[in-house]
């Protein structure tokens, strides 16, 4: 359980939410967990096997809390708010400033700063761990220029431009991500990001991290009221997620490229877990995918001060946290949008 930006996030399993006076209380059997004031709260979210009282619902809808539905794996389901409920304004707002260039350049660039910042951590951290092995040169000279794209951004103008910036980033970011792979297997090198369908075991477990990410990115942002698919850097699409993917960017280096290193690097997937379709395209196992999901998981459970809040928050809940400031912004909440920075 977590009380963050007025929202409470309730992962504990078997547990019970229910209505006493003007509170909101968690029970855990006959444990009272956690005892929450109703007017202090502006959201709750529940994961997994989480029971709501009737009358918890009734007090929530009539204070104007909103309630969401997750998986235990953090998949949306639904969401129950009264008739006061705020999400049509919010959406409305949102859709005016997709519409609006500089109102839409302004948040890339913020999202933009996170992704290149905690891409350019990744890279500083192998150099750390890995620089005696002859991948110092490469590692420090893609930081460097990672750094240099960073102190480019404030200076663009427009989407364009942000998405030039960001297109070199990724390509020195990827350009030396196989020296971030200690695996000494030859099926393991990275000579490039390729997708639709990806052609090697690196780019198939990659693809496969980030479509995890991106679901729990459009599950976040549907329990803040936000609508998933209409983006600012990643505009509209049929059928494309944009926000979500927008929300992901900066979440990647974190969530989705450090878990495929993990899972390489300590051995835990071989090149046996990986299989070659006739068209080309490499697919995990049916094994090896559960394998990704219980690291991918465990992953979301580790704690981390997020810098923004000054709290510890499980990374699992990072979708959730950034989708709530991205839509305070969006109200008029907070001036900017305050990005995911990784340390």
């Amino acid at each position: 359980m977590k009380k963050l930006l007025n929202t409470l996030f309730v992962t504990l399993q078997g547990a019970s939410v229910v209505k006493e006076g003007e509170n909101v209380v968690v029970r855990e059997a006959d444990e009272v967990r956690l005892r929450v004031p109703v007017h202090g709260l502006g959201g709750l979210v529940t994961f997994g096997q989480v029971w709501c009282s009737p009358q918890l619902l009734f007090l929530c809808a009539e204070r104007g809390v909103g309630v969401s539905f997750l998986s235990e794996n953090g998949r949306f389901l639904a969401r129950i708010a009264g008739p006061a409920c705020g999400n049509v304004l919010l959406r409305r707002e949102q859709y005016r400033w997709a519409d609006d260039p500089q109102r839409s350049a302004n948040i890339a660039r913020d999202m933009l700063t996170g992704k290149l910042a905690n891409g350019r951590q990744v890279l500083l951290r192998a150099r750390r761990d890995h620089g005696d092995k002859g991948a110092a040169p490469a590692l420090d000279q893609a930081a460097e220029r990672l750094a240099d794209c960073l102190t480019r951004l404030p200076l663009a103008n427009g989407l364009d431009e942000l998405r030039g910036i960001e297109g070199e980033g990724a390509n020195a970011y990827f350009a030396t991500f196989d020296a971030l792979i200690t695996a000494q297997d030859q099926a393991f090198r990275f000579t490039g990001r390729n997708r639709r369908p990806p052609l090697d075991p690196v780019n198939c477990l990659l693809s496969f991290l980030y479509t995890l990410l991106a679901h729990d990115a459009r599950s976040a942002l549907e329990g803040v009221g936000l609508d998933p698919s209409v983006g600012f850097l990643h505009r509209d699409r049929p059928g494309r997620s944009s926000l979500a993917l927008d929300l992901m960017e900066e979440l990647r280096p974190v969530l989705a490229d450090r878990v495929a290193l993990s899972l390489l690097n300590l051995g835990q997937l071989r090149p046996r877990d990986f299989r070659t379709e006739e068209s080309g395209a490499v697919l995990l196992s049916d094994d090896a995918r559960k394998q990704v999901l219980v690291a991918y998981q465990k992953r979301k459970q580790e704690e981390i001060l997020h810098p923004f809040l000054k709290e510890r928050v499980a990374l699992g809940l990072l979708c959730h946290v950034q989708g709530l400031l991205l839509a305070r912004h969006i109200r008029g909440d907070l001036d900017g949008y305050p990005a995911f920075l990784w340390r």
